[in-house]
């Protein structure tokens, strides 16, 4: 649904905003694009809405040419930007209306999705109301109506939830997780990495405009933090002396009443190192994956960079 290859975009000169990023994204997923401010987030979301043109590079989104079909890029992607932009005197329902007759939606048509969205949302028994009167929640929610009242196929989401409160972040939150389907992708712009870990399926790490990293967060854990561990815990202290590791187990930490095992190929290796400390007579209370969070792979992946960088 959208795919880019070697994707740049300059300015003044020499300035490389966005440098080779390369992406695909299928249909029906969800991608964070996550990066400091200035990493090439915003720009590359222009780009990907034919809103600017690159430098170098090529971009399709549903099956279109940014460059050579920008009309058509913009028919098929909802955008919702930082600043929502609503406008404050319209009410809820003028406003998706307005909106309606930008995308060129017939009367009927436009009445029909004004309707639905504003159900769907939660915001029928608001739709006469001005949006100035909303809550930041239900602004949100307004915009993200507006992105979606000509049911496009792509959506690019700009810190949908800046400068929320938590009630409001989460309701928006369950509104993106709902609008996941198998015609819809959706591209997230975050600084929130609990909300990139909870809603997306792949992640692209952006970095002085090139991609460290992309891939699903099982795929960058195990590339960036190494081999998945798994602890046991003991009801009273335990000598692991005489403690035999199968083939692909390796003792990471060592405590009086828990082990750390570094393992390779968990499905096979486990129920052998669950075995090992039942011969052992192990007073086991539990045996589980030692959690590892999106937080630890981008402070990791930005360290190292910023590591080359000043070595360079």
């Amino acid at each position: 649904m959208i795919e880019c290859e070697d994707l740049s975009k300059k300015y003044n000169g020499d300035f490389w905003a966005v440098d080779g990023v390369s992406l695909g994204v299928q249909p029906g997923e969800i991608l964070a694009l996550l990066g400091q401010n200035g990493a090439g987030k915003t720009t590359t979301v222009r780009m990907l809405t034919a809103l600017i043109s690159p430098t170098r590079g090529w971009a399709r989104v549903a099956g279109y040419d940014v460059v050579k079909q920008p009309q058509a890029v913009r028919a098929n992607v909802g955008v919702l930007t930082e600043q929502h932009g609503l406008y404050m005197r319209m009410t809820g329902a003028e406003y998706l209306e307005f909106f309606g007759k930008v995308y060129g939606l017939d009367a009927g048509t436009r009445r029909q999705r004004t309707e639905y969205l504003l159900d769907y949302f939660g915001l029928a028994e608001a739709a006469r109301r001005r949006s100035g009167e909303y809550s930041k929640g239900m602004k949100q929610k307004l915009a993200l109506a507006r992105a979606l009242i000509h049911d496009p196929s792509v959506l690019l989401l700009d810190e949908p939830t800046s400068a929320m409160d938590p009630e409001s972040a989460q309701l928006v939150r369950n509104e993106i997780a709902r609008l996941r389907s198998s015609k819809r992708t959706i591209i997230i712009c975050t600084h929130n990495l609990a909300e990139a870990e909870a809603l997306a399926d792949t992640i692209a790490i952006i970095y002085r405009g090139r991609i460290l990293l992309n891939g699903s967060l099982d795929e960058l854990k195990r590339r960036v933090l190494g081999p998945v561990e798994y602890e046991a815990r003991f009801s009273e202290p335990f000598d692991a002396g005489g403690l035999e590791l199968p083939a692909g187990a390796e003792l990471a930490y060592c405590s009086a009443t828990s082990l750390r095992f570094r393992v390779e190929a968990p499905l096979a290796v486990n129920p052998k190192i669950v075995h090992a400390l039942t011969l052992c007579k192990a007073p086991l209370v539990s045996f589980q994956e030692v959690s590892r969070k999106l937080e630890q792979v981008y402070l990791k992946t930005m360290a190292d960079a910023q590591g080359a960088a000043y070595a360079a």
